[in-house]
């Protein structure tokens, strides 16, 4: 299992990832899942991939050489590509190769073709562009309502995302906020592991010097984890316990409501409950 997080801002994009492809008591693999395909000064692209890393792996270095019909023109390449559109589709049909080759022997073999796809960045001329590819090819984009994708275990990590993250949020407070929600992952699923892959891309850069891997001895993420667990413990504490009886309770817990009494079982046919 792994997880990963796209998020697309006004001010650039942050990525991050974990490495862990295996979990088991004695069988745990680490595989970077994070690729950057960059031409500085005119595109910068990320991809973050989830699911089978054989499938993974070569969508990874196909990309890099794969080319699709444009018609009367130059077949279309990721380093071609004039916009991050056209990009995501050469991205698209690497996928659909992979599936090509390798689908009918996986099927054989009684394994699914599963893998997703985070693919993000920016190609001079146009902004920014987050979007996320399916494992039949096909992909959606991020948009001004959802500026954020995740692929693998992504239940955890979500609430603090949806609760903080907006178009306007900072890239260092969004970077912040995708370290928090990897933190919860990692605390509710051992299938998600460290070391992990944080990048942070400028707008109109078309580069990027923010990049850290971080392990569990990186200072900033020790902090992250103490901390969130340290104050999340102290909101909890904070909020009242309920009451039962009412009384002069600010916020009671029982009020009345003839929608939510409880059903109850009737033991005499000639009796009724009110």
């Amino acid at each position: 299992m792994t997880y990963c997080v796209g998020i697309r801002l006004n001010a650039g994009l942050v990525f991050l990832s974990d490495s862990r492809t295996n979990a088991g008591l004695d069988a745990i693999s680490t595989f970077r899942k994070m690729m950057i395909y960059e031409q500085p000064g005119e595109r910068f692209m990320v991809m973050l991939s989830a699911g089978n890393l054989s499938i993974s792996q070569s969508v990874r270095e196909l990309l890099q050489v794969e080319k699709i019909d444009n018609g009367d023109k130059e077949p279309l390449t990721i380093w071609n590509a004039k916009s991050m559109f056209d990009a995501t589709r050469v991205l698209g049909a690497t996928v659909r190769r992979v599936y090509d080759q390798d689908g009918p022997s996986l099927k054989q073999a009684g394994v699914d073709f599963n893998a997703s796809m985070i693919f993000g960045g920016q190609i001079k001329g146009e902004a920014m562009r987050l979007f996320l590819v399916y494992s039949a090819g096909n992909f959606i984009e991020a948009t001004r309502e959802t500026c954020f994708f995740q692929v693998g275990e992504s239940k955890y990590g979500k609430p603090i995302l949806d609760r903080v993250l907006t178009p306007a949020t900072p890239l260092d407070e969004a970077a912040k906020c995708a370290l928090v929600s990897m933190d919860s992952t990692l605390k509710s699923n051992l299938s998600v592991g460290l070391p992990l892959d944080l990048l942070v891309y400028q707008e109109g850069r078309f580069q990027s010097d923010q990049h850290a891997c971080l392990d569990d001895r990186n200072p900033y993420f020790q902090m992250i984890h103490t901390t969130w667990g340290q104050r999340l413990r102290e909101v909890f504490e904070g909020i009242d316990d309920p009451r039962w009886d009412g009384g002069d309770a600010t916020h009671p817990l029982m009020v009345k409501s003839q929608r939510f009494e409880p059903m109850r079982k009737i033991t005499n046919p000639g009796e009724r409950i009110v």
